[in-house]
């Protein structure tokens, strides 16, 4: 068995139908191994019927708090709202995990829509909602280093900041019982990447089980009527991820593709 395991996981299931679709293609047709659905999202049911029909997908919860009605539109708006009391943050997430449970579905993992479980309350929320629903394992958000080519100092600067919380962050994980992979990839490139760059980053991966965070989709009307800065960089998400030259990367580089459930 291989050293290198990787976890392709698709936020946003149940955002839209046309990103469901997406999702599913990228799934059947391409690398993607899992994805995080959204009990607040529109597609939520369209979502619920594909996950039954394709169970070899792994099902986890992407939990909202920020972005859509009738949350906050920010992360800084979210934390003021936590921290004025506006938002409990486990009463509203574990209720979009009962959601999900009570549609029938059995999740294996957990993140948060703008990783905003790097808040330390909503951290909080999301161990004990792990421990709670028995859902091992939760998105530790860290990017490992890539090169700086292409990348742009924001997102660099951004990704680093996020290492500033690590410590406790992954203190309060372990106290839950809590688990997560080696590494991830995948926030310094949303919407940025081809094939060719996501072979690169492939054939880069270190030793250990990494998750890679994608967001693929169709983009037709509907998801152009939505709010959301990702729309046609979904459609090239999907070519990456269905291409001849990022399945050779993977045997080339002797990654194993693998679900959470199989960790």
């Amino acid at each position: 068995m291989s050293s290198k395991r990787l976890v392709v996981n698709a936020d946003d299931f149940g955002f839209t139908r046309d990103v469901n679709r997406g999702i599913i293609e990228a799934h059947q047709d391409g690398i993607l191994t899992a994805t995080t659905l959204m009990a607040t999202g529109p597609a939520f049911e369209d979502a619920v019927r594909l996950s039954k029909e394709n169970p070899a997908l792994d099902i986890g919860v992407h939990l909202v708090l920020v972005g859509s009605s009738p949350f906050p539109a920010t992360v800084a708006q979210l934390a003021r709202a936590v921290a004025l009391r506006r938002i409990r943050p486990y009463e509203e997430l574990s209720a979009q995990v009962k959601r999900i449970v009570d549609a029938g579905l059995q999740p294996s993992h957990l993140d948060t829509h703008k990783h905003t479980h790097l808040l330390p309350p909503v951290l909080d929320a999301v161990a004990r909602i792990s421990e709670e629903f028995r859902i091992p394992w939760v998105r530790r958000p860290f990017d490992f280093p890539l090169q700086p080519g292409g990348i742009s100092w924001k997102k660099r600067t951004v990704s680093r900041a996020f290492g500033v919380v690590r410590g406790r962050f992954e203190r309060v994980l372990a106290r839950h019982g809590c688990r997560f992979t080696d590494h991830f990839a995948g926030f310094q490139i949303t919407g940025r990447y081809d094939a060719s760059s996501l072979a690169e980053l492939i054939r880069s991966l270190p030793e250990g089980s990494t998750e890679f965070m994608c967001h693929p989709g169709r983009c037709t009307e509907e998801l152009l009527a939505s709010k959301t800065r990702l729309k046609e960089s979904r459609e090239e998400e999907l070519r990456a991820l269905t291409s001849k030259a990022v399945r050779d990367a993977l045997s080339e580089s002797n990654v194993q593709l693998s679900r959470y459930r199989d960790l």
